[in-house]
C-alpha cells in the first residue's frame, strides 16, 4: 500500500527501517532518473530538455528575436518543471557559457557571467534564443520521432528524449551527482565525433584503439592541453572510468636586457580564473614559490595571466613545472560515463558503448520519421485520388452537391469514393477546378508516390537507412566541424612529463658556479664561473685536485677507491669564502678509502672504470647515479683490491699504462658495457698493477700531458697495439715518468 492510497485516518504497521527504506530508495531512483544522470540518447538532464522543448514552443529560433530569460524561466515552471527558478536559470545559464558548453546550446544577450567565477546578471535583464546546435537536437520533434508523456499536471506533454541530430552526450559532455552514483564527462570535438560515428556505422565492432584514431580526446571549451599519454586516454575510454590531466597554455615573452616573463594564454577546464590568480599570489606572498616574484593579469576577452620570475638565469620551463604542482594551472578533470540508457537504467559505459547508443537512437529516429512521412503520403495520396476522380467527373460532381439532399453518402456511392475523399472534394474551393490545378495535382501524385517507394524501401534495408544515417552525420560535421566558427579543436595534447612530483630540481634557481675539492677531500663551491688561474686558498697541508664548472641544478658524481660511485646535489654544497667541508661528511665514504674522480653528471655518457689488478668495464653514466649516502656499486674489489681509475668514453681505443711502466693499446669494443661486477682484465702484470687509462681517438692519437703540463701527442702506435689482457711494452720516447696519461 502506497501512501497515496492509504485512506484517511488508516494507521499502517510498519518498521521505522522499512518506511525510511522504501521511502529513501523512491527518493534516490527520482533523483538518479530526474536530475542528476544524462540520458545517452540526447546528453540532456530533464531541466534542460524542458528548457529547450519550452523555447522552441516560444518561436525562439537561432534567427529570431531574443526572449527576456525570466519569460523562458517562467514557461518552463509553470508547464514543465515545478522547481525552484533559480535552479532553471542557472542551468539556463550554463547552457549559453561558451566557457562552460563545447557547443552552446543557448544564444545569450547580456550578462551570462564568466571564466573569473562572475554570476550572470538576473533573468529580467538577460535575454536567450536557441543556437543552431540546438535546433539540430530538436529537429524532427513534431514528426513522431520521439515519444511524449504527461506533464506534472497532466494538462501538457513533453518529450521524453529528444530526436539527437546532434551528438550531444559527447560533444557538450555532463555532470551531475546522484544518490551513490555520479557522472563525469568531457566535451569532444564534433568533427572528431561525426567521424568515429561514421567509423562505427561501417564497423561496428570497432576496437576502441581505432576510434581513437578518430576521437583522440576530450577538446574542452577553454582550451588547454592534456598531458596524458594515447594509452592511459584508451585504457580510461575502454573502462569508462579514469581522468586525464590538464595543463594551461603557456609562452615565453622576451624582455629587455635578457628579461622575461611567462604569458598563460588558456587555463583548464572549470578552473575560475580570479580564484587561480589569488591562490598564485598567495604563494607569492607566503613565499611558497621561491622562482615566481609576481603575477599579473592582463586579460581582455581572450586570458592573458603574467607570470614574472625572480631573475632570467630562472628556467621557464623548470618556473613552470614548478607552478603546476602547487596550482590548479594543472587540473585533473575526471570521467565516468555513468549514465541512463534507452530503458532509463543507469550504468557505466565506454566511449564505443555511448556512440553505438546515439548511433540506435538515430536508427530508431529515422524509421518513425520515415513511417510518420509514409503515413502524412498515404493520407495525401488517398485525397489526391479522390480530387482526380472529381476531375474526371466534375459535372456530375456539382450536380450531386446541387441536387442531393446527402451529397456525401451519393459520392461515396456513385465513384467508390472513402469518407475522407468525399469530405476532401466537399470541402474543395471552386477556383481549384481550373484545369492546371488538375495539371498540379498530378504531377504531386507522381511525386509523392515516387517519394512513398523510396521511403517504403528505405524500411525495408538496413543497408539505406545506415546509409541515411551516415549521410545525416556528414551533414552534422560539415555544418558544425572544423568549417564553423567554434568548431577547431582547442585542446591539444603532449606527451606526459617524466619528471616526477617532488623533485628539487623544480625549487632550484639554474645559477653557475665553481666547484671546488681539495686533495683531502674538502669540497666547497664559488658563485660564477671562476677562472682557473684564480687564486684559490686550502687548508695547511691540502692543496687543490679537482676544479670544474657546473650549475646550481647539477648533480656530481663521485667515484672512490672502493669502487662505488656517489651522487651530490650541487646546489647542496658549502659556499662562500671558507675551506667547505669533507665531502666524507655528505657521502659514506670511509676514511681508509679516497676519491678517484669528481665531475659533473652528463645523461647519456658512458664511462671507463678499472681496479689496481687491470680489470675493468664499461658502464653507462645514467646508472651510477645513486640516491642514498651510500653510493651505488659498480666495479667489484676485494681484500687488497681497490678502484684505481675513471675516465670518460670519448674515442675508440684504450690506452692503458702500469705501475711498470708497460703501455698497452687496445680496441674499445674489446671490453663490454656492464652494470656492475668485476669486469675483464685490461692488461696483465708481473709486479706492481695499473696506473691510469684513458680512451682515445685513433684517427687524433694517444694525448698525454709532461711535467710542464703541455700536451704530447703519439700517432704511431703500432708497437703498443695488442689484445686485450697482454703485458704491453715500455712507452714511447716522451711519455711523462709519473706513467699517468693526464
Amino acid at each position: 500500500m502506497t501512501t497515496a492510497t492509504i485512506p484517511k485516518g488508516h494507521i499502517v504497521d510498519e518498521s521505522l527501517g522499512e518506511a525510511l527504506s522504501t521511502r529513501y530508495l523512491s527518493y534516490a531512483l527520482s533523483t538518479i532518473m530526474n536530475r542528476a544522470l544524462p540520458d545517452v540518447r540526447d546528453g540532456l538532464k530533464p531541466v534542460h530538455r524542458r528548457l529547450l522543448y519550452a523555447m522552441l514552443q516560444l518561436k525562439l529560433d537561432h534567427n529570431a528575436k531574443f526572449k527576456k530569460s525570466a519569460r523562458v524561466v517562467g514557461d518552463v515552471i509553470g508547464r514543465f518543471h515545478p522547481h525552484g527558478e533559480l535552479s532553471i536559470y542557472d542551468a539556463l545559464v550554463r547552457l549559453a557559457q561558451d566557457f562552460s558548453v563545447r557547443y552552446p546550446l543557448i544564444d545569450g544577450q547580456g550578462n551570462f557571467g564568466n571564466v573569473d567565477g562572475d554570476n550572470a546578471a538576473a533573468m529580467r535583464y538577460t535575454e536567450a534564443r536557441l543556437t543552431e546546435h540546438a535546433q539540430a537536437l530538436l529537429e524532427g520533434i513534431d514528426q513522431d520521432t520521439v515519444d511524449f508523456r504527461e506533464t506534472y499536471d497532466g494538462e501538457e506533454l513533453e518529450p521524453v528524449v529528444m530526436p539527437g541530430g546532434f551528438p550531444n552526450l559527447l560533444a557538450n559532455g555532463a555532470t551531475g551527482i546522484a544518490v551513490g552514483m555520479a557522472t563525469s564527462i568531457p566535451p569532444h570535438n564534433i568533427g572528431e565525433l561525426c567521424s568515429a560515428l561514421l567509423h562505427l556505422i561501417k564497423h561496428p565492432n570497432a576496437s576502441i584503439e581505432k576510434l581513437m584514431s578518430f576521437l583522440p580526446g576530450p577538446d574542452f571549451p577553454t582550451g588547454g592541453i592534456i598531458v596524458e599519454s594515447q594509452a592511459a586516454i584508451q585504457a580510461v575510454y575502454e573502462s569508462g572510468k579514469g581522468g586525464f590531466r590538464v595543463r594551461a597554455r603557456w609562452h615565453r615573452e622576451e624582455g629587455a636586457r635578457g628579461s622575461y616573463v611567462v604569458v598563460v594564454t588558456e587555463i583548464p577546464y572549470q578552473v575560475q580564473k580570479s580564484r587561480l590568480i589569488e591562490n598564485i599570489a598567495e604563494l607569492v606572498m607566503a613565499r611558497k614559490s621561491p622562482l615566481l616574484a609576481d603575477v599579473r593579469d592582463e586579460s581582455d576577452a581572450a586570458i592573458r595571466l603574467v607570470l614574472e620570475p625572480k631573475n632570467r638565469t630562472i628556467d621557464a620551463a623548470v618556473l613552470m613545472e614548478s607552478l603546476f604542482r602547487q596550482t590548479e594551472l594543472e587540473s585533473r578533470f575526471s570521467l565516468n560515463m555513468n549514465v541512463l540508457d534507452a530503458h532509463k537504467v543507469p550504468g557505466v559505459m565506454n566511449v564505443r558503448e555511448v556512440l553505438n547508443a546515439y548511433l540506435a537512437h538515430r536508427r530508431e529516429v529515422l524509421e518513425r520519421r520515415s513511417r510518420f512521412r509514409l503515413d502524412k503520403i498515404n493520407h495525401r495520396l488517398e485525397i489526391l485520388k479522390g480530387y482526380l476522380i472529381a476531375f474526371l467527373n466534375l459535372d456530375e460532381v456539382i450536380r450531386i452537391i446541387r441536387e442531393e439532399d446527402h451529397p456525401k453518402q451519393q459520392m461515396i456511392a456513385a465513384f467508390k469514393l472513402t469518407e475522407t475523399q468525399a469530405e476532401a472534394i466537399l470541402n474543395m474551393r471552386l477556383r481549384s477546378l481550373r484545369k492546371l490545378e488538375e495539371m498540379e495535382l498530378k504531377n504531386e501524385n507522381r511525386a509523392l508516390t515516387k517519394e512513398k517507394k523510396e521511403l517504403s524501401a528505405l524500411l525495408k534495408s538496413d543497408d539505406l537507412q545506415w546509409k541515411r544515417i551516415a549521410g545525416e552525420v556528414r551533414e552534422a560535421r560539415d555544418k558544425f566541424g572544423d568549417a564553423s566558427p567554434i568548431g577547431k579543436r582547442r585542446t591539444s595534447f603532449e606527451k606526459a612529463p617524466e619528471l616526477e612530483v617532488g623533485q628539487d630540481e623544480l625549487l632550484l634557481t639554474r645559477e653557475p658556479i665553481t666547484v671546488i675539492c681539495s686533495e683531502k677531500g674538502w669540497i666547497r663551491t664559488l658563485k660564477g664561473h671562476a677562472e682557473t688561474d684564480q687564486e684559490i686558498k686550502y687548508k695547511e697541508g691540502d692543496k687543490g685536485r679537482f676544479f670544474f664548472h657546473a650549475e646550481t641544478t647539477d648533480k656530481l658524481v663521485l667515484f672512490g677507491t672502493n669502487g662505488r660511485f656517489y651522487t651530490l646535489d650541487a646546489d647542496k654544497l658549502p659556499g662562500g669564502r671558507g675551506h667547505g667541508e669533507p665531502v666524507r661528511l655528505m657521502v659514506d665514504l670511509g676514511n681508509d678509502h679516497e676519491i678517484i674522480s669528481l665531475f659533473k653528471h652528463q645523461p647519456g655518457r658512458r664511462l671507463l672504470v678499472a681496479s689496481t689488478k687491470g680489470h675493468g668495464l664499461q658502464v653507462d653514466e645514467d646508472n651510477v647515479l645513486a640516491a642514498k649516502r651510500g653510493g651505488k656499486q659498480v666495479l667489484n674489489v676485494s681484500n687488497d683490491v681497490e678502484a684505481r681509475a675513471c675516465t670518460f668514453v670519448e674515442g675508440d681505443m684504450i690506452g692503458v699504462i702500469g705501475e711498470n711502466r708497460k703501455l698497452l693499446v687496445f680496441p674499445l669494443d674489446e671490453v663490454p658495457v656492464m652494470p656492475r661486477g668485476r669486469g675483464v682484465l685490461l692488461q696483465r702484470y708481473r709486479d706492481g698493477g695499473l696506473s691510469d687509462i684513458t680512451v682515445f681517438d685513433r684517427a687524433q692519437g694517444l694525448t698525454c700531458l709532461d711535467k710542464g703540463g703541455r700536451v704530447r701527442t703519439f700517432d704511431t702506435l703500432r708497437d703498443w697495439t695488442g689484445k686485450r689482457g697482454n703485458a704491453g711494452r715500455l712507452p714511447p720516447k716522451g711519455f711523462p715518468r709519473r706513467n699517468k696519461f693526464h
